[in-house]
């Protein structure tokens, strides 16, 4: 059985909740085995490590403990104290800037990981310190360089709490924006206030008025670029190209009534441990007829579409929004397109280059009408 166990005897030694509320990180001990577990927002076990033994270890495997729900005491050949070690103590934690994983230090030493792809059901355990060999229940720490990945975090973290820091990234994008798409009309602040939480992104809105060229406004976050987004390792070999994003949105509707869509998508990949890619679909999550999108006279859409390249489908000339980059990794601008419940079930079943061929044939436009 490949899945650490909490043992009623076990008592917290750490409690924390990573900064955007998403996971939470419990690490327990009944003073014979130490053990770490992050759980998700459903209090659901998502990833856990052994962390130590803190008697002797047996020279086999002893599945006693694990068959009575304790976390199990490793075997001699795979602990780097086969006698035992002492109590924890002095714990810290360092959160990923994704927010899908978090180190835990002893005394400033780096003790153990879990990184966002562990997965217990699949075998793969956090990392530990005092662990010699692969287990199901931990592997190794010098298995996999954490150095840099901390320090990143640290780092960024560090910027977050920075004063004037938001105030200078933010006119870093406000500037891309005007160089762009030109002068800015409203601005609304922090869309997402409704979620946050801690160190929760901070997420604004911009407007861009209609002018001269362009007959349509575009709307556009400001904040998402700020920090990673979760889970891309996962998927993608190089997480830089694909972890910085900002939404977008052309249309003709009012932009107050229009903007409203943004609350909900802003802070999505953090609250629900996610990435935005092109090409995904995103489910509304209440009624249609609630959807922002929707006029009056229908309420046809229940999502949106992802686009990288809004000239997929037809419609004007979409300004380039390249350029930009934050701490090295270049921002990409995902555009919204509204689609219907049964062109988001479509895209699932079929593909998104599925769907988007089907909505070019059908002349529909990347503006929002």
């Amino acid at each position: 059985m490949s899945v650490l166990h909490r043992g009623s005897v076990s008592k917290a030694v750490l409690d924390e909740v990573s900064p955007y509320g998403s996971r939470r990180l419990v690490v327990e001990t009944d003073g014979v085995v130490s053990a770490a577990y992050l759980r998700n927002a459903k209090d659901a076990v998502v990833g856990a490590v052994w962390i130590a033994n803190h008697g002797p270890a047996s020279q086999d495997f002893d599945r006693s403990r694990l068959d009575a729900g304790l976390a199990p005491l490793l075997s001699a050949d795979h602990v780097s104290h086969p006698e035992g070690r002492p109590a924890l103590g002095d714990l810290e934690t360092v959160w990923f800037e994704e927010g899908d994983g978090v180190a835990i230090l002893e005394a400033g030493d780096l003790l153990c990981v879990i990184p966002g792809w562990s997965d217990m059901e699949r075998g793969i355990p956090g990392y530990s310190r005092d662990a010699t060999k692969q287990s199901p229940f931990a592997f190794p720490l010098s298995d996999e360089p954490f150095g840099p990945r901390l320090e990143r975090a640290r780092r960024h973290w560090q910027t977050v709490r920075a004063d004037g820091s938001w105030a200078d990234f933010q006119q870093s994008v406000l500037g891309h924006l005007l160089h762009r798409l030109g002068p800015g009309g409203h601005y609304w602040h922090d869309v997402g206030r409704q979620l946050r939480d801690g160190l929760a992104p901070t997420v604004g809105v911009s407007e861009r008025p209609a002018r001269g060229d362009r007959e349509f406004t575009v709307l556009s976050t400001v904040g998402m670029s700020r920090q990673r987004m979760p889970t891309i390792e996962l998927y993608e070999d190089e997480v830089a190209p694909h972890a910085r994003i900002e939404l977008a949105l052309a249309t003709t509707l009012p932009s107050q009534r229009a903007g409203s869509i943004f609350p909900w998508l802003a802070q999505y990949p953090w609250r629900s441990v996610t990435w935005f890619a092109p090409g995904d679909v995103v489910k509304w999550y209440h009624e249609a007829r609630t959807f922002p999108l929707n006029t009056t006279e229908s309420a046809d859409w229940e999502g949106v579409l992802l686009l990288d390249d809004p000239t997929r489908l037809p419609g004007p000339i979409a300004p380039p929004m390249d350029g930009l980059t934050i701490q090295g990794d270049p921002v990409h601008w995902l555009w919204l397109v509204p689609i219907t419940g049964e062109e988001h079930n479509y895209a699932k079943s079929e593909g998104s280059d599925a769907l988007i061929r089907r909505l070019s044939q059908q002349s529909r436009t990347w503006v929002v009408s």
